[in-house]
């Protein structure tokens, strides 16, 4: 079964963002079934195994309290609310990745004296700033980019703004990826019970897929996560190196509006 976001201005349809994957699940023989975002609410949704939901991005506590829900109604998420927050939240997955993905520390919670001493470890250099789940990539200069880790006042400075535009949306705690330098877009790349599936655009750049994409490095680590729905977008690092820009849980990435969704649904439900 297929779990979708119903249309917050008539719940009995398909929110439209989601429309064409439900309509390729039935095409499929894929029962589906809609969901209320807002109020996380699963009245009405039957009985089934190996529920995938494709919708809006929840926090890791609200999945938990999704996945709940849902289970006492007999429903059986692919995903698990401990297989989502690894997914969703970088500390759940960058162990397994580092050696592909930048050089990251992070703090539990949002003390900005916390994330002077964490930055230590990385020494000197730019770095970008985010927290588990999102940067501020819209606000490089002052919500960001960190130009030098060693300057404290700047670590603190770019700390508190980002603070100030996450406001309530913070998540978990302040993250510090050593900065590097790419070339190109990225690609996204879809992975079902730990093997990739499909490559596609980055949503952000649908009609773009970057040449010669390769995983050999990639696909290992990603199987090793025994993470059963996630996406890995990928880009080129200027000495010709694949790079991970980010891990995340498949069931809230979204889908680049460029490509059939049919391609994913058959994916996701293949015999």
């Amino acid at each position: 079964m297929l779990l979708v976001p119903g249309d917050p201005l008539n719940p009995r349809r398909v929110d439209p963002h989601f429309a064409g994957q439900a309509a390729a699940a039935r095409a499929l023989g894929v029962a589906v079934a809609r969901v209320d975002h807002d109020a996380l609410t699963v009245d009405g949704v039957p009985a089934g195994e190996d529920v995938v939901y494709r919708g809006w991005m929840m926090t890791t506590s609200q999945y938990d309290g999704f996945a709940g829900a849902l289970g006492e109604r007999g429903v059986s998420l692919r995903t698990g609310a401990d297989s989502y927050r690894a997914a969703h939240e970088l500390p759940g997955w960058y162990d397994a990745l580092r050696e592909v993905t930048p050089e990251s520390v992070w703090t539990v919670g949002d003390d900005v004296a916390a994330l002077v001493t964490a930055v230590g470890a990385l020494g000197e250099g730019p770095a970008v700033l985010r927290d588990y789940v999102k940067s501020m990539k819209h606000y490089w200069d002052e919500a960001a980019y960190i130009p030098d880790v060693a300057d404290v006042i700047a670590v603190e400075r770019v700390a508190r703004r980002f603070l100030e535009l996450r406001e309530d949306s913070f998540a978990g705690g302040f993250v510090v990826r050593r900065f590097e330098q790419f070339v190109g877009v990225e690609a996204r790349s879809w992975w079902v019970g730990g093997r990739c599936v499909l490559v596609t655009p980055h949503p952000d750049t649908p009609d773009d897929v970057p040449d010669g994409v390769d995983l050999i490095e990639v696909e290992p680590l990603v199987a090793d996560l025994a993470l059963p729905f996630v996406t890995v977008d990928l880009t080129r690092r200027t000495d010709g190196a694949w790079r991970v820009v980010e891990l995340g849980d498949g069931q809230v990435s979204d889908w680049p509006a460029s490509r059939d969704p049919q391609e994913l649904i058959s994916a996701l439900f293949a015999r």
